[in-house]
């Protein structure tokens, strides 16, 4: 079963003009084998051909490695591009449940914050998990640098 979420980031801009620039879309999933994708294993229970074609056509990340069992600290690495542990201290203990404090304080720069600058559209869209509140401690929104989350 796929449980996932579709970081999706249909852009525009490394140096130019929108329509020079390539789109880019993350499929970022939980509880996914390398087997149960039918781009890596023609014999998966599932046929996944659309997939499966953007795999051909794009770039695939196959080396790696969650930093725990738990989906928090490598969606917060993905966003940010750090270690979770070693950038808030948090060890094992990242999820917090409902209303629990946002691993991405509003001055870590993202992943969305840099395609910004570079003149992208961002959005992430399904599972967030990097704590579980929308809003700081003065009732800002946070969005971890996308502008639509």
């Amino acid at each position: 079963m796929l449980y996932g979420i579709l970081l999706l980031s249909v852009l525009a801009g490394a140096c130019g003009t929108a329509a020079e620039l390539p789109h880019i879309l993350i499929i970022y999933t939980d509880d996914l084998g390398f087997g149960d994708l039918s781009i890596y294993n023609p014999k998966a229970a599932y046929k996944t051909p659309r997939i499966d074609r953007m795999a051909r056509e794009g770039i695939r990340f196959t080396d790696a490695h969650s930093p725990s069992t738990i989906c928090s600290p490598s969606r917060y690495g993905l966003y940010s591009g750090q270690q979770i542990f070693r950038s808030t201290g948090r060890g094992g203990g990242a999820f917090e449940g409902p209303g629990g404090p946002s691993y991405l304080q509003p001055a870590t720069l993202t992943l969305g914050d840099m395609l910004r600058a570079r003149g992208y559209r961002t959005g992430v869209f399904g599972k967030w998990h990097v704590g579980l509140t929308w809003y700081d401690d003065a009732g800002k929104r946070l969005g971890g640098g996308f502008a639509n989350a």
